[in-house]
């Protein structure tokens, strides 16, 4: 459910509704977890808590947010308060993005007598400018969100124990002795990863702003099958780590994050790591596996197919900064 009222000249707030059938505490820490946005909320491609204030029965968090609003990825800073007694998170935009003026709004979770949740999204947005323009394009960007963001949140808690199962996270490493500059400007460069890997069969990179980049990738698998992948990714020169979220993922998922991570190990050498998480799809295991494949057996093929692919990259990037450094 969604409705959209003015209030006061050039604000207005929108109100976003959906029943849980799990209980309030665990659709509340879904919500309080930032760490697992991105796994969870479709939108969302990356969460960084700048501040984190613990206090009372909650605390205070300053988070810095990448999110796809309108098909482009957007990034703010936003202050959050969390109330677990109350069940409510409230936050507000303390850096926003063009062509947002303000924007807060509240998470609230009401239980109800038969041990569900109704959980409510509120936004109070203000353009710049109060621009018509601008005032419609939000709208539509809050409402597209505030929709998938709540469908999500219901499926993810409705997994209840289950989710453990289905989500995991593992991780690649190369020790190289060359320079941190050199390993992280291999995967920067991902254009050039068709001729530079031989699993990868074609990637077209677009990069409007410095630093967010969106790829759209085909991988050829051992048996020679090409499989389709977009990805949007978050570089972080300064710091030597690349994030990045599938749009598009193999049937066998419902999630799949990453990053690259370079780190200097101060006797000349860099270890260069990559990280996935990944979520399962049941119904997907079974459309891809068969009706009678396992949880085990599915991520063991996602773990093999996804640990080949980043080890090749990272034994060429080694092969590049070392070749680099001689």
């Amino acid at each position: 459910m969604a409705t959209v009222t003015p209030t006061t000249p050039g604000t207005h707030v929108t109100e976003h509704s959906v029943t849980v059938s799990a209980p309030p505490a665990t659709v509340y820490g879904l919500i309080a977890d930032v760490a697992a946005w991105p796994q969870v909320f479709g939108p969302t491609v990356h969460v960084e808590v700048l501040d984190d204030v613990p206090g009372g029965t909650g605390g205070e968090q300053l988070l810095r947010i990448w999110a796809i609003a309108n098909e482009q990825v957007r990034t703010w800073t936003s202050r959050r308060v969390l109330d677990p007694d109350a069940l409510t998170i409230t936050f507000r935009q303390v850096v926003s993005a063009p062509p947002v003026a303000s924007m807060g709004g509240e998470w609230r979770i009401e239980p109800a007598e038969d041990g569900t949740s109704r959980v409510v999204l509120l936004h109070d947005y203000r353009a710049a400018g109060d621009d018509p323009a601008a005032e419609e394009l939000i709208e539509r960007a809050v409402d597209r969100n505030s929709r998938a963001e709540l469908a999500a949140l219901k499926t993810a808690a409705e997994l209840g124990d289950a989710r453990d199962e289905l989500h995991f996270t593992f991780h690649d490493s190369e020790t190289i002795v060359g320079a941190a500059g050199d390993v992280y400007a291999f995967l920067d460069r991902a254009d050039l990863w068709p001729e530079r890997l031989p699993h990868v069969a074609r990637l077209d990179l677009t990069e409007d702003e410095p630093g967010i980049q969106t790829m759209d990738m085909d991988t050829r698998s051992p048996d020679g099958s090409l499989h389709n992948t977009t990805s949007v990714r978050v570089c972080f020169e300064d710091r030597h780590m690349i994030v990045y979220k599938q749009l598009r993922v193999p049937v066998a998922m419902s999630g799949h994050t990453g990053r690259w991570v370079i780190e200097s190990q101060g006797d000349g050498t860099v270890k260069a790591t990559s990280w996935h998480t990944v979520t399962l799809d049941p119904d997907g295991v079974r459309s891809a596996l068969g009706p009678q494949a396992t949880l085990a057996e599915a991520r063991a093929l996602v773990r093999r197919a996804l640990g080949t692919n980043s080890s090749t990259t990272l034994r060429h990037a080694k092969e590049y900064a070392e070749e680099a450094r001689a």
